[in-house]
């Protein structure tokens, strides 16, 4: 399709609304409950999408969370304690807060490989720590270089990234470090001349991957076969952009930046920006909804910004859902049509937790 013909539009679109009444008495674990968080944008009315079902509290906590992992036929739910150190095991269905596990610096991101039965965590050290998947008991360490932080999966190739290096660590260099999950083999090392790399998306049918270099505000294209940056595609349209979900389909690569939000759409065979979007500032995980072709940006300011595509050259920003002050990191778990988020207390405050919300299907076109 050619860019200069395709006509971007904004329009209302599918309505959102947040259900709070329907759900959480029943579901809700602990004593907590969402936080009040800016009104909806747009018109009311209409199906809601998001519903809010329950919450769970971790009232001793403080800091922030990162991201979360799901073992679905363990019915376990997975999340990264950041700033307590800790991985935090729910379990999937009810939220129930099954466990804690101490012994990490800052764990980041967690990647289960079911073929050995282990867990790798990410906890910005020089190594990424192995456990025991079902005992969730130390398993060893792969060494990296220091600062492993953000990771990226190429389900063709069976192939794992992860961002090393930055200014965390107080390094003016960046890394992205290809390892083989299974066997723990290091199999290569892209460069980044930068102090600040965050979050990527990997084509699964194509050759590339492409990283946020956040400090140079731009996007790395890097090819997966050769491990070499083979263009630099600069975002205009906003500083610090840190998230990246991938429509491979359709060409489309939709990063959100910080400053300001800004949600933007770009042309992954040229790097063009197609459409953009305002988006919450404190976003730390980005959806892409594949079945209802929807992103979802959850901000820390308490809402959730959420994007259709409804094709290629067509987007439009809908209506904003209510989640909770802190909530800025999810998961979508597409077999159970849920998206849970993260509520994370922030800098001198305690007691955070988790959401969840039932995904309703968007109406056939």
């Amino acid at each position: 399709m050619n860019d200069g013909e395709e006509k971007i539009v904004k329009r209302p679109g599918i309505v959102l609304r947040l259900l709070t009444a329907l759900g959480v008495g029943a579901l809700t674990l602990g004593s907590g409950s969402a936080a009040a968080a800016p009104p909806a944008a747009g018109s009311a009315g209409g199906d809601a999408l998001l519903v809010l079902e329950g919450r769970t509290d971790l009232p001793g906590y403080s800091g922030d969370f990162d991201h979360f992992a799901v073992d679905l036929p363990g019915n376990r739910l997975f999340l990264a304690a950041e700033d307590h150190g800790t991985l935090e095991v729910f379990e999937l269905r009810s939220g129930k807060h099954l466990k804690s596990v101490g012994g990490f610096e800052t764990p980041h991101s967690i990647f289960p490989v079911p073929q050995t039965q282990r867990l790798l965590i990410t906890d910005g050290s020089d190594s990424i720590k192995l456990l025991d998947a079902r005992t969730l008991t130390r398993a060893g360490t792969l060494k990296l270089h220091p600062g492993a932080d953000s990771i990226g999966f190429d389900g063709s190739s069976g192939h794992l990234y992860v961002v090393t290096g930055g200014k965390d660590v107080k390094l003016k260099e960046s890394w992205l470090e290809e390892i083989d999950p299974v066997t723990l083999r290091k199999l290569g090392e892209v460069h980044l001349d930068a102090d600040h790399v965050e979050a990527m998306a990997v084509e699964q049918q194509g050759p590339h991957l492409f990283v946020n270099v956040t400090d140079k505000n731009y996007v790395a294209v890097i090819d997966k076969t050769t491990r070499t940056v083979t263009a630099r595609w600069p975002i205009r349209e906003a500083a610090q952009n840190a998230l990246a979900q991938l429509d491979e389909a359709n060409h489309r690569l939709f990063v959100v930046a910080r400053d300001p939000g800004k949600f933007i759409v770009l042309n992954t065979d040229s790097g063009a920006s197609i459409a953009s979007f305002a988006a919450p500032k404190r976003v730390d995980a980005e959806i892409f909804d594949v079945g209802n072709r929807r992103v979802y940006a959850p901000g820390g300011e308490g809402y959730i910004g959420v994007y259709a595509a409804r094709d290629a050259g067509h987007f439009a920003e809908l209506p904003h859902v209510a989640s909770s002050a802190g909530a800025k990191t999810a998961i979508l778990v597409p077999e159970l049509r849920r998206r849970y988020l993260a509520v994370s207390p922030g800098e001198g405050k305690t007691g955070g937790g988790i959401i969840w919300f039932d995904v309703k299907a968007a109406p056939a076109s």
